[in-house]
């Protein structure tokens, strides 16, 4: 099957644009790479020596000894079906439990999730709306999630991105089913996200993980070539077991902020702006640490707030944690987010099976020609994200 699948990579492609980018991508391309790799390889000496001088390297055994905590994973991820004559919409979340002893308790022996369907008018911002109700799900699986660590995918600061941009497109199609829908829940998506960040319990805690980050708070502390984010370089330059000095996240060029749209409810506006600068005043204390737990993975990016990341014995449990559930090098995060990666990403491949049992059941009510019905279903593409 996989010779098969090789083999028709290129079949539909103009054998003269294949030719070009593969000579392009065994020259060119290839030499940029190995002239980057060799130049950190060059200078991986000198930027250790930095970590150093600046105090920025730490190593996890000098940390206090803990117990391995109870860990689960939260991810989402929604889709459209864009239908001639309607929207198929759905958002979700789900969270995982990590790997557990034998002797441990297990609190989900099943999946949790939350979830959101509905049919929407055609609109081209729906997916905006979407997408904050998914972050929203996301946000208070983990909040209330019975765990020691809760693993999120991507950065703290994305929810504040999400809701700002879902709710800027609220005001503009305040008919939308899930335009209402976010309104009605985004107070408690937000007090669960207030909650996350500025929690002080130390029995429990949350740390997100972005796969993909371009941020540089240590390279532009060091002056290091801003061709390289952060977790590029360190992932070269820890050693095992080391992690970072944890670190304010980087402040954006203009302050955080969410758009809060006309409500009709004056009461509830003024909460819900209140709870908005509660939000994104706290995004100052999220601190950031780098952290090389096993030879075959890279530095892991973790986000926190400033109570976990400077108590010595809470960032012992997370780093704990963190390495307990790396078992793999098949998995290039902790185990609970990369299930529950792998879970909540089938769901848009879904869509097509979800569209045939509505025509399915069209069919067998619709007084009409049923032609009307295959016809208005007909689907055009599927459009999903994180």
């Amino acid at each position: 099957m996989t010779q098969s699948t090789n083999d028709n990579l290129f079949t539909d492609l103009p054998a003269s644009l294949v030719d070009e980018i593969l000579n392009r991508t065994q020259e060119e391309i290839s030499r940029e790479l190995l002239d980057a790799f060799e130049e950190m390889r060059n200078k991986k000496a000198e930027w250790q020596e930095q970590l150093v001088q600046h105090d920025l390297v730490r190593y996890i055994y000098n940390l206090p000894r803990v117990e391995g905590p109870t860990c689960c994973g939260a991810d989402g991820s929604y889709a459209i079906e864009r239908l001639l004559t309607t929207d198929l919409v759905v958002a979700g979340a789900v969270a995982v439990e990590g790997l557990t002893p034998p002797s441990e308790t297990r609190y989900w022996p099943k999946p949790r999730h939350l979830i959101y369907s509905d049919t929407e008018s055609h609109h081209a911002d729906t997916s905006s709306v979407l997408r904050g109700v998914m972050i929203g799900m996301e946000l208070q699986l983990a909040q209330n999630a019975p765990h020691e660590l809760v693993f999120l995918d991507g950065s703290l600061t994305t929810p504040t991105i999400f809701f700002n941009q879902a709710l800027s497109k609220v005001a503009g199609i305040p008919h939308l089913k899930v335009s209402v829908y976010l309104q009605e829940n985004i107070k408690s998506f937000l007090e669960s996200y207030y909650a996350i960040l500025t929690s002080t319990r130390a029995d429990r805690f949350w740390v997100a993980l972005p796969k993909y980050t371009t941020r540089r708070e240590i390279g532009e502390k060091l002056n290091w070539p801003a061709s390289y984010d952060d977790r590029g370089l360190l992932s070269a330059i820890l050693q095992v077991g080391e992690y970072t000095k944890p670190l304010p996240l980087k402040k954006p060029k203009s302050s955080w902020h969410i758009n809060v749209p006309p409500l009709g409810d004056n009461k509830t506006e003024k909460e819900i702006t209140s709870l908005v600068n509660k939000v994104t005043g706290s995004l100052d204390s999220i601190r950031v640490v780098y952290y090389r737990p096993d030879p075959y993975l890279p530095a892991l990016r973790l986000e926190m707030n400033r109570a976990t990341a400077e108590t010595e014995a809470r960032l012992s449990l997370v780093l704990r944690g963190v390495k307990d559930q790396c078992s793999s090098a098949a998995m290039m995060e902790p185990y609970p987010l990369y299930m529950a990666d792998r879970m909540i990403k089938h769901l848009p491949k879904a869509m097509p099976a979800f569209r045939q049992i509505v025509s399915q059941t069209l069919s067998e009510t619709y007084k009409g020609d049923i032609n009307d019905i295959f016809t208005g279903l007909h689907s055009y593409r599927t459009e999903s994200g994180r």
